[in-house]
């Protein structure tokens, strides 16, 4: 009897298809998140689409446990400078006068060197081939190609304004890039200044204090108390430094693992955005953002409650999310853009008196773009400023720590002379 039952169970395991995660949008504008078996990621996107939805994001839906601890590198392979490199470099062939699928060709033999780049736009260039609009061929490439891009590409071929579209993405990942960048590179100081000083105090601790501790022993003197948490300290590395990548990777885990959670990760964005400095910063960047995706949207065609409910799903934040959701719910029962925007509380007031007056004169995307460049010199001034505060902190912090140690070994010699006399 057992074996009889063995064929049915292997086929039944052949049979089972992978589980997919998807967060699509439906016909409403109502984001949907569930999970589906499908064949392939493919196949679920298709049959999404023939459902009405509009997938935002497919990902396998892992089983396994602590599956959070994976590090999140991008499947795809293809980065944001890779995308921003590809919509230049397809707009200069288009502007020459080659049509979409010879410069496609070219864009191939270009990027021989870049393997994941290159297979990205071989898939597109059959789909293309074969049919399919390039919007479409540029969604089949999963996880490379945003849902603002895709609307945008979309709208430029509905209108036959195609080069215009790619102009407009070409400006705004360039913008956005440069944004990145100007926070990226001025924490590159601070992050060189907080690992030289763990460095140096390593180096003092495992490798000056135990030169000093042999000697403080042979005195057989019991030791001042700010010696003894020094020396204690400097053994305690010694005797377990293995521990020190362990407690790392244990407090990247549970950042993942916070950050795995939708309603975990809610209370730590609310957490930051009303910190000090550092929520100002947050707020600044995220307007800047705002403006930038609504505007360009806005720009191309796309109606306003479709573009906020694209750029709630760009932004990163859940607060300001939840905010950005507030405003679509308000137009979609008639309300305006700038009402839920101030009762936010988020949004400067700058920004939210440039929004209402873009919508009473009817030049929303113009206003927005101007929002957008304002708060990218702000965020560049709130960079300035945090540092200017941060490095002074850092060093004087380095310097007490130091200091301190110092000091104990200076207060154990004298204690140690005091005996000899």
């Amino acid at each position: 009897m057992p074996t009889s039952k063995l064929p049915q169970f292997s086929a039944a395991v052949e049979n089972q298809m992978p589980l997919y995660f998807y967060k699509a949008v439906n016909r409403d504008g109502e984001t949907e998140e569930s999970e589906r078996e499908a064949t392939d990621e493919a196949t679920l996107l298709l049959a999404l689409q023939r459902e009405g939805l509009l997938p935002i994001k497919i990902t396998p839906a892992s089983s396994k446990p602590l599956a959070w601890l994976r590090l999140g590198a991008r499947k795809s392979g293809v980065s944001r400078k890779d995308v921003a490199l590809f919509t230049h470099e397809l707009l200069t062939l288009l502007q020459s006068g080659l049509p979409l699928d010879r410069a496609l060709v070219v864009l191939l033999e270009l990027t021989e060197s870049q393997p994941a780049v290159n297979a990205m736009i071989g898939k597109v260039l059959e789909a293309v081939k074969g049919g399919a609009q390039f919007s479409d061929a540029l969604e089949q490439q999963t996880g490379v190609f945003s849902r603002f891009y895709l609307n945008l590409i979309r709208a430029g071929e509905a209108g036959g304004a195609l080069e215009q579209v790619l102009e407009r993405l070409a400006d705004y990942l360039d913008r956005s890039q440069e944004l990145r960048e100007t926070v990226s590179t001025a924490m590159i100081y601070p992050a060189i200044l907080v690992v030289m000083s763990g460095a140096s105090l390593l180096l003092l601790l495992t490798f000056v204090v135990p030169q000093f501790t042999e000697m403080f022993e042979s005195a057989g003197k019991e030791l001042p108390l700010p010696t003894q948490i020094v020396v204690g300290v400097a053994q305690g590395l010694r005797d377990f430094w293995w521990a020190l990548p362990l407690l790392f990777i244990a407090i990247t885990s549970y950042f993942r693992f916070q950050m795995a959670d939708r309603d975990r990760r809610y209370v730590w964005d609310r957490r930051l955005i009303h910190m000090p400095l550092v929520g100002d910063l947050i707020r600044k960047i995220a307007v800047a953002n705002f403006s930038r995706t609504l505007a360009t949207l806005l720009g191309n065609g796309v109606t306003l409650l479709t573009a906020l409910t694209i750029v709630k799903d760009t932004v990163t934040n859940l607060v300001v999310a939840e905010k950005v959701d507030l405003a679509v719910e308000s137009l979609k029962q008639g309300g305006g853009l700038s009402g839920p925007l101030i009762e936010s509380g988020l949004f400067p007031t700058l920004a939210i008196q440039m929004i209402k007056l873009g919508e009473e004169s009817g030049h929303l995307d113009q206003m927005l773009d101007r929002v957008a460049t304002t708060y990218d010199k702000e965020v560049k001034t709130a960079v300035t400023r945090m540092l200017a505060l941060l490095e002074p902190a850092l060093i004087v912090g380095l310097g007490i720590l130091i200091a301190g140690i110092i000091i104990s070994i200076l207060m154990a010699i004298l204690s140690v002379n005091d005996l000899a006399f």
